[in-house]
């Protein structure tokens, strides 16, 4: 993250400490008006046309950051990856046990592969381990969502499933993270839009 002199873009567009937009300046306009305020001129979307840079206190930032990023390793609890295996020929009572695994599996936050290991002849019934499958799956109601589908993989058939909730925030920050670089491109393109119709009106008054 670029401060100050490290700021290498001609001109930026401007966010004041309190978040008032203050529109497009000369990067050296920027700079003057950082130290004028007490403040570091901080570069926040290096890749945006212009950059968006941001008046703030670099080092109360900076500090913050750091100690909200230890909070958060501290409550984070890492997701693994759980197997559960099963046998063509199980019975009932266990198909029951092992749905009850992986949910136990789902319900502490990690992801579940499910596979049904096939030996010798008994390839050739993929039918059998596909219902095993899909009735463990039903077993977890609405707990579960499918991250992988049914497949091969080998002698084994397998399926990943997660918890819904993770699934869910996984797919919702996936589509705040596009909507936001679309509204940066919007903007982006409206001020580009700008600058040539004000040159346009230079060129013919």
């Amino acid at each position: 993250m670029r401060t100050n002199e490290q700021i290498r873009a001609r001109e930026v567009r401007l966010i004041s400490d309190t978040g008032e937009q203050l529109g497009v300046l000369p990067t050296f306009e920027a700079l003057r008006t950082a130290r004028e305020r007490n403040l570091d001129l901080v570069e926040v979307a290096p890749t945006a046309v212009p950059p968006v840079c941001r008046l703030l206190d670099y080092g109360r930032f900076k500090y913050e950051q750091t100690r909200k990023e230890r909070e958060a390793r501290r409550h984070q609890k890492v997701a693994l990856l759980k197997e559960v295996r099963l046998r063509p020929k199980i019975d009932e009572h266990d198909v029951a046990f092992k749905t009850r695994l992986v949910h136990r599996f789902l319900q502490e936050g990690d992801k579940v592969k499910v596979s049904v290991v096939f030996r010798g002849r008994e390839l050739a019934h993929p039918e059998i381990g596909q219902a095993l499958l899909r009735k463990v799956f039903a077993g977890l109601e609405s707990g579960a969502a499918i991250e992988k589908a049914i497949a091969m993989e080998g002698r084994n058939m397998t399926m990943i499933l997660a918890p819904v909730e993770k699934v869910a925030k996984e797919a919702k920050e996936a589509k705040e993270a596009r909507e936001a670089t679309k509204d940066a491109n919007k903007e982006a393109i409206k001020e580009a839009r700008e600058r040539k119709e004000a040159g346009a009106e230079v060129k013919n008054p």
